[in-house]
């Protein structure tokens, strides 16, 4: 009697819809993963100009997305320089469409909003955060479904709220 050298083809065959099971399982959540991830850094990069808000508004200035620092006003530093208005981050659409803070001296509140594009995940491309300032310096999160097509709740970081829209 020969000894087997080797694996049979239905041996095989098992083995390759073993991992062909295991890849349709894990690809989705691998991207749902990818999606949160993006979202929850983006929301880490507008804290970083929560920061700078306060600053200048302490100061006695306006806070500017792209212009350089004067008397009066003061450049957060999410853009990539003091004249460009694409963010620094590759995660925000470039321009004014992927940028903007819109500050209302009357009520003293400030609206620092992001759109998720260039090389953010297609599920979440779209997708808008926005860092919300009330008058009494509150600051609060909210992430809104936009034109992102395969947006989900789940993608929304801990700490930040789903709403209809910014």
């Amino acid at each position: 009697m020969n000894a087997q050298k080797g694996f049979t083809l239905i041996e095989l065959m098992i083995v390759i819809a073993i991992i062909g099971i295991l890849a349709a399982i894990a690809l989705p959540a691998y991207q749902d993963y990818i999606s949160k991830s993006q979202t929850t850094r983006v929301v880490g990069e507008l804290a970083a100009g929560k920061t700078a808000v306060d600053a200048a508004l302490f100061e006695g200035k306006t806070p500017v997305l792209s212009q350089a620092s004067s008397t009066s006003k003061e450049n957060i530093g999410l853009t990539s320089s003091d004249t460009s208005q694409n963010a620094r981050s590759n995660l925000i659409a470039p321009g004014t469409a992927g940028l903007s803070l819109t500050y209302t001296p009357a009520q003293n509140t400030v609206v620092l909003k992001a759109t998720l594009g260039q090389r953010a995940n297609n599920d979440i491309k779209g997708a808008e955060i926005a860092q919300k300032r009330d008058a009494n310096g509150n600051w609060t999160c909210e992430v809104a479904k936009g034109s992102a097509k395969g947006f989900k709740e789940k993608f929304t970081p801990t700490g930040c709220k789903t709403v209809a829209s910014i």
